[in-house]
């Protein structure tokens, strides 16, 4: 077999069979196949698509390029949740101590912030101590003790994938939806879940920006979970502005402080008890939704999901004081207000410009080595709906250096649009693709 016949093949819209698949993919992994033979492989990917067959290949063979986690001395299922990736997306923190607190296992491995979307491992480490970066034997430990725990990949987690990205990010081939899914479900899948459910963004502040096509990607993901026996839904959600008040790390983890006590913006609550609630329902935990949602707020209301969030920051070394007082986490030195020019209503918030000018104050990374300050960001004092006189407060900036201040100020100002009428209202969970409630 040679990798110059397979590029051929795959460039001439043939199917690759199962064995060509994983002889491409081992051939990455060893360093076997040169990176010029396999960028040329992923750019005939990008414009001939794979069926689902090829792409199931693609996903277990990357998925068996590392370690495949088991735990086969867990009482209760094993369930995970995936985000495509927003502005102010910050349900991990909440929904992971909620599911683990009624009982189930949430064995999590999340990525840092991508472009102007922020990222799971970038606010965890705003926590003072926090370590994302627990060997497997240790992320098992933890697992165990609180049912819970948040690490980023490891190196024998699909080393595969972490050699195809390199080479996507510089070929651009990072957008083929194929390659997208067998990145992310072969991550996935290898954390040993029962189950998965995906939240897909799509609006202004999301990478699939229409609908079609975050629901043509959460198709594939879900196609691709089932295909290998997991139980996999898809929830497309709303990013056509940011979700909750709070933009920035250190804000972030603040406001989902905020839900573990009760309290916290409506939307962010919804959406979390919507995920934990399928969580719950594929997890075997509820017989219905409902019954998951009712057992969200459950593990909120009593306490249950905030005590157990600090129980796992205690056991990955974190400083644990911070669920009961926030103020301890990392605070920017300085403010600045965005009013509003004009009397009316919010219509839109252009929600990547949001997320450009949080990383332009330092919330995120311009390269991969740059490093990230935990305090800066955004609070939303109005969001889409909300009516506004001139003069009033949008949003505040907290910031540290005034050279970052000015960019990020005509962002945000140029980021709010305001009309005679409110919008209509739009759902935050526009559809469900793959398990329904009746199952």
């Amino acid at each position: 077999m040679r990798a110059v016949d397979l590029i051929r093949k795959k460039r001439d819209a043939a199917e690759l069979s199962r064995e060509e698949i994983e002889f491409l993919i081992a051939g990455v992994t060893r360093g076997h196949i040169p990176d010029y033979q396999i960028a040329a492989w992923l750019m005939a990917v990008v414009w001939r698509g794979m069926s689902s067959a090829e792409l199931a290949a693609l996903t277990e063979a990357m998925l068996h390029s590392g370690v495949v986690l088991d735990w086969p001395d867990l009482p209760a299922a094993k369930v995970d949740k995936h985000s495509t990736g927003g502005v102010g997306d910050k349900t991990s923190l909440v929904i992971a101590p909620v599911v683990a607190a009624a009982g189930l296992y949430v064995p999590m491995i999340s990525g840092r912030g991508l472009g102007h979307t922020g990222g799971t491992l970038d606010k965890l480490e705003s926590i003072p101590g926090f370590n994302v970066n627990l060997g497997l034997p240790e992320f098992r430990r933890v697992l165990e003790k609180c049912h819970c725990a948040l690490i980023g990949q490891t190196p024998e987690i699909a080393p595969a994938d972490k050699k195809l990205y390199a080479l996507r990010d510089v070929t651009a081939t990072v957008e083929s939806p194929y390659l997208i899914c067998a990145s992310i479900m072969s991550k996935k899948m290898a954390e040993g879940i029962d189950a998965l459910v995906l939240d897909v963004k799509t609006g202004d502040g999301a990478f699939m920006k229409k609908q079609s096509d975050a629901e043509y990607l959460a198709g594939l993901m879900v196609e691709t979970g089932t295909r290998m026996g997991k139980k996999v839904v898809a929830l497309i959600t709303d990013m056509e502005q940011p979700l909750g008040r709070k933009v920035g790390n250190a804000l972030e983890v603040e406001e989902c402080i905020e839900i573990l006590h009760g309290q916290g913006p409506k939307d962010l609550r919804e959406l979390c008890d919507e995920l934990a609630a399928w969580m719950f329902f594929l997890g075997k935990r509820t017989k219905t939704v409902d019954e998951g949602r009712k057992l969200a707020a459950e593990m909120i209301t009593s306490g249950r999901a905030r005590d157990t969030f600090r129980e796992i920051i205690r056991l990955q070394g974190g400083d644990a004081a911070v669920v009961d007082d926030p103020a301890r986490l990392p605070r920017a030195k300085h403010t600045a207000r965005i009013t509003a020019r004009q009397s009316g209503y919010v219509t839109a918030i252009h929600c990547e410009q949001v997320g450009i000018a949080s990383m332009t104050l330092g919330g995120g990374r311009e390269k991969k080595e740059d490093s990230i300050d935990p305090g800066v960001g955004i609070v939303f004092e109005k969001k889409i709906g909300d009516k506004v006189e001139a003069g009033a407060n949008l949003c505040t900036v907290h910031y540290n250096l005034d050279s970052r201040l000015p960019h990020a100020v005509d962002l945000l100002s140029r980021s709010f649009e305001i009309g005679e009428q409110p919008p209509p209202n739009s759902p935050l969970v526009r559809k469900i693709i793959g398990a329904t409630e009746t199952e």
